[in-house]
């Protein structure tokens, strides 16, 4: 039987078995070679080694944006400037590639930690406003996401765009900043190392550290956690500014290791997927990477599906949202785990009533 402690893994399992069996139906449902469709999805990332690279290659933004959420999440601030943190990151490393000449080792450091600051500053603002204004972190976010679209847009078109290109584009980024590739033939480069030492560092802070605890308790119960002498003030604050910087990061990894210029004229969107990263991995950045992993793999899959079968690659949407309707849904297995809980009592007392 198991432990209390292991419900909430055996829970975001089950969870996910449901969703992949209920998709599967769909595409039997729908699809003229639903065998053959499904096979793809679930074999065909790794049929080749360009293909399985394609999705490490997705999984490493996810991997930043999934751990910097998990922080923000855990202070119970629906912050959601993940995204704009993410898109300003990357803006400011092509702004420093481009504009500031610096040696091949310091530059895409430099690049880096100030495309972190920028996000960390970014994501800071909700909070701010929070703080002095009552002023909704949710809804104050998702506006400041589109501010931080059209700047990055403004600075494109009047500071960083080569005039030359067939399309709204900067100059190429000098070999200089860029991350090197680690496996020849794909873009997997040296940021996976990155994004994994994150999602460690992310854990140790959350679960290791004085202020990860405090982080932790004053999102559980933040009157509990205001008597106890916790500054709630200062928990909001360095729980949004780290989960921004850990954001800017992400998106000057992505940028200096995927892309040759820096052409972000929309959302990309990983802020948004971080909150199903985040929910897959309970909050816990040590989880993170195999949430993305697996947010990534069937995204993949899903388009190497739709390209060989006559199924849409939107069958990944459905599988993401009943993931999360059941992984948030308190009731299901609500009566199995308090089971578990009574189970795990009884056995105790008894222990100690043989003592």
């Amino acid at each position: 039987m198991l432990k209390s402690s292991q419900f909430n893994t055996f829970r975001t399992a089950l969870s996910i078995a449901i969703a992949l069996i209920l998709s599967f139906l769909v595409i039997f449902l729908v699809s003229d070679q639903p065998v053959e469709a499904i096979m793809r999805m679930i074999t065909g990332p790794l049929s080749s080694k360009r293909l399985f690279a394609n999705v490490i290659e997705l999984m490493i933004p996810l991997i930043f944006t999934g751990v910097s959420v998990s922080i923000m999440f855990s202070a119970n601030q629906i912050n959601l400037g993940a995204e704009g943190s993410f898109h300003l990151g990357g803006l400011v490393a092509a702004v420093v590639g481009l504009m500031v000449p610096m040696s091949q080792g310091v530059h895409p450091i430099a690049a880096i930690i100030l495309g972190g600051l920028t996000g960390a500053v970014f994501a800071a603002i909700p909070a701010i406003l929070k703080i002095f204004t009552t002023a909704s972190e949710l809804v104050s976010s998702l506006m400041l996401n589109y501010i931080a679209l059209f700047l990055g847009n403004y600075i494109l078109s009047y500071y960083l765009r080569d005039t030359t290109a067939g399309a709204l584009t900067s100059h190429l980024l000098p070999e200089s900043v860029k991350l090197q590739s680690i496996v020849s033939g794909t873009n997997i480069h040296i940021g996976l190392f990155i994004a994994l030492l994150t999602a460690v560092l992310g854990y140790l802070f959350l679960f290791k550290s004085k202020l990860g605890y405090m982080l932790r308790i004053s999102g559980e119960n933040e009157k509990f956690a205001k008597y106890s002498g916790m500054n709630i003030v200062t928990v909001i604050l360095i729980s949004q500014l780290l989960g921004g910087f850990i954001a800017g990061v992400g998106g000057s990894v992505q940028l200096l290791g995927m892309y040759r210029r820096f052409s972000w004229a929309a959302l990309l969107g990983y802020g948004w997927d971080a909150i199903i990263v985040t929910t897959l991995s309970k909050k816990n950045p040590l989880f993170v990477p195999l949430a993305a992993f697996f947010l990534a793999y069937i995204r993949i899959g899903a388009d190497i599906m739709s390209r060989s079968t006559d199924v849409s690659p939107e069958i990944v949407a459905i599988t993401q949202g009943i993931i999360i309707i059941l992984i948030v849904a308190e009731q299901f297995l609500s009566r199995y785990k308090h089971k578990l809980v009574a189970h795990e009592a009884r056995l105790q007392m008894e222990t100690e009533g043989a003592e």
